[in-house]
Order: structure tokens, then sequence, then C-alpha cells
């Protein structure tokens, strides 16, 4: 595990911050259980956009986990970059995160759940762009690895188990919503797993 203290934006204190080295993707991968599936729903699509919610799955014991959490906007991210076209997407309503939990809240229990799996998301720029200006906003400064899923997948999984693997994410649509998102990835796993 490694700690980073970094100062936070407004300057007023140092964060202690803390995150696990995230493993490069081999040939042979170690068992499917050390990944951990990451999904962001965002303000919009935009440059300057910024996380509203964050979801992250697992499997334990060959079952699927998820935890996920609205995301309270930090001072500093523009409410230009609140898009009505992706709120209809997704549902959430800018006043349903005045009470979220704030950044460095979400932070901390995100590294809590993590515990030092590999990060996978089917969308890496977009997630690792708002994975980024949530650990800013949280006081980190140094973002884990999101590998790809399907790089991940298509190194994991071969003939029959690769096939039910897409012929499941194609039959659930995701339904833009960070943990239900996150839990599809791992599912699809776990149905490839039997084969």
């Amino acid at each position: 595990m490694f700690f980073y203290f970094a100062r936070q934006l407004n300057g007023q204190h140092l964060h202690r911050c803390s995150f696990h080295k995230v493993k490069p993707i081999m040939k042979i991968l170690p068992d499917i259980e050390t990944y951990a599936a990451l999904d962001f729903e965002a303000s919009s699509l935009a440059q300057d956009s910024w996380p509203i919610e964050v979801g992250l799955s697992w499997m334990e014991n060959g079952d699927v986990r998820t935890w996920s959490s609205l995301i309270r906007p930090a001072p500093e991210w523009s409410l230009s970059a609140w898009s009505s076209r992706s709120a209809a997407v997704h549902g959430v309503t800018h006043e349903a995160l005045h009470d979220a939990p704030t950044a460095p809240g979400v932070v901390e229990e995100f590294f809590k759940i993590l515990d030092g799996k590999s990060l996978v998301s089917d969308a890496p720029e977009f997630d690792a762009r708002w994975f980024s200006r949530l650990l800013q906003a949280g006081g980190c400064y140094t973002v884990p690895t999101v590998a790809d899923y399907h790089d991940v997948s298509f190194a994991r999984f071969s003939g029959l188990a690769l096939d039910m693997l897409y012929e499941t994410l194609g039959r659930h649509p995701a339904p833009h919503r960070a943990g239900p998102d996150s839990a599809r990835l791992l599912r699809a796993w776990r149905v490839a797993l039997q084969y």
C-alpha cells in the first residue's frame, strides 16, 4: 500500500490518501477476483465535466458485490459543466447532489473498499478523467491505472466463455447508474467463468 500526503485544494491542511499499486495486465492473469470494475456518471461529457456518482463492483466467493455513492459537487467544479441531456440519461438531478457525501469522504470510502484490487472500466478514457477529478477534489494527486475491461476480458477468456460474456452484456444494456453499470460488467464475467 502506498501513502501520499497532498495539500488540499483550499490549502488549509494536509490530507493523507492511500491506495494500492495496480498490477499490470499479463498474458496469464491471476484470479478474476483481483479486479474491480469502476464506473462513473458525470455532469456531462464536456472536457470540464465532473463526477456525480461512482460505482465499484467486484467478485467475492463467486458473488458480485457493489458499492456506489453520489458525490456532492466540489467548490472548484464548474456548474456550467452540468448538462440536462446527461441528467435525462442517468436520472440524477443537480438538487439530489446537495446532500451527497463530499469528495474527500467518497475517496476515503472508495479506497477502503478497493482493498488492493486492480481497476477495470469499459470506458477507461472517460472514467480515468472523472476518477482524477474526484481524487484531486479529495486531496489525492496520483491516479491509479484503470485498465480496459475489454482487454482484460480477451486476455482472461476465450472461445465459448468469451462469446457468453459478450452475449450477456448485449442482453443486459447499461442502466446508466454507476453501481448497476459496474455490476453488469462483473456479472458478465461471472457467466463467462461457467464455460
